[in-house]
């Protein structure tokens, strides 16, 4: 049986004699692509970089190298999921001298997006980007926390559906192998997420963070706050943040008030939709300053996420 990976089967035996596919495949499967390196990578610039990798790998290719693939759309998902595998062991490395804590990159809802902004390669990253639970910021730190083999195994069969003997084909291992690999992902899965609720739910208890917030009321942020919630920052080096995760709900809501404080009238608060859910773009003398990302447990807040890192922060400036 012929599987997704399975690439090389010549059609010029057949005697078909078509043009180049790659065209119209790419287009039609470039949005699938973005979506997997997103999942795969917490990072749309590196996301964006590995879809042109791999349409670059396929335009090195001869025509009758193209036409000898029996599924272009799928020999560019083995590339990219390959690119991408690649690209997570050398990361490990990379993360050992970034300054602070790394966060994923947050997404915005692309209807928040400034109508008529476009990328360099015509419609943003982004708005390519489905925005479903396997995109929250809660889940991509769930991921990042995984090996890479692991990493790649779970979202590819347990996010898109691919079976495991195609993702043995693209991971290299066996398909019981990968199934162990999914198996131990999804355990790491069940046991950090909070139970899910409402969107709803969670924009009304973001929008009350930010009054109290606003207001430095102390107690009622405490009041907000899970008592074991964390509070995490990524600045890259490029920002000031808290050195280490706030841990406590007590500690966090003190820190947050200290920082409304200092910020005082410079900063303005809008509510957004990031990763999929309710949360905050902080504005500071004119120039966006933060991206918040929130996981709620019932009317509880329980981890936030700070994105202060610029450089992790372009398609929000057009927000």
């Amino acid at each position: 049986m012929t599987t997704r990976a399975q690439t090389m089967t010549t059609r010029a035996e057949t005697g078909e004699d078509q043009g180049d596919p790659g065209l119209s495949v790419i287009t039609n499967e470039r949005r699938r692509l973005i979506n997997l390196a997103y999942r795969l990578l917490g990072s749309l610039t590196d996301a964006e970089d590995v879809v042109q990798e791999t349409c670059a790998r396929w335009y090195a290719m001869s025509p009758r190298e193209q036409r000898a693939i029996e599924s272009p759309g799928a020999w560019l998902v083995t590339v990219a999921s390959r690119v991408c595998l690649n690209l997570l062991g050398s990361a490990r490395v990379r993360r050992e001298t970034y300054v602070g804590d790394w966060i994923p990159e947050p997404l915005p809802e692309p209807t928040e997006w400034i109508a008529g902004h476009t990328g360099a390669g015509g419609a943003d990253p982004a708005e390519r980007v489905t925005l479903d639970e396997s995109v929250t910021m809660a889940f991509l730190v769930v991921l990042d926390a995984m090996t890479p083999a692991e990493r790649v195994a779970f979202v590819l069969h347990d996010v898109f559906r691919y079976p495991f003997a195609e993702v043995a084909e693209i991971v290299g291992r066996t398909p019981a192998a990968c199934r162990q690999l999914a198996s131990s992902a999804r355990r790491r899965v069940r046991t950090a997420r909070a139970p899910a609720g409402p969107s709803a739910g969670q924009a009304d208890v973001v929008r009350r963070f930010r009054t109290a917030w606003q207001a430095k009321d102390i107690e009622g942020l405490i009041g907000l706050l899970d008592p074991d919630a964390i509070a995490t920052a990524d600045g890259g080096g490029l920002a000031v943040t808290h050195p280490r995760p706030l841990v406590g709900g007590e500690q966090v809501a003190r820190a947050y008030v200290r920082i409304a404080r200092v910020s005082g009238h410079r900063t303005t608060f809008l509510e957004r939709t990031v990763n999929g859910l309710p949360g905050l773009v902080a504005w500071q003398d004119g120039k966006l300053a933060t991206v918040y990302a929130f996981e709620c447990a019932g009317d509880r807040i329980r981890r936030i996420w700070a994105m202060r890192n610029p450089e992790k922060l372009g398609p929000w400036r057009f927000s």
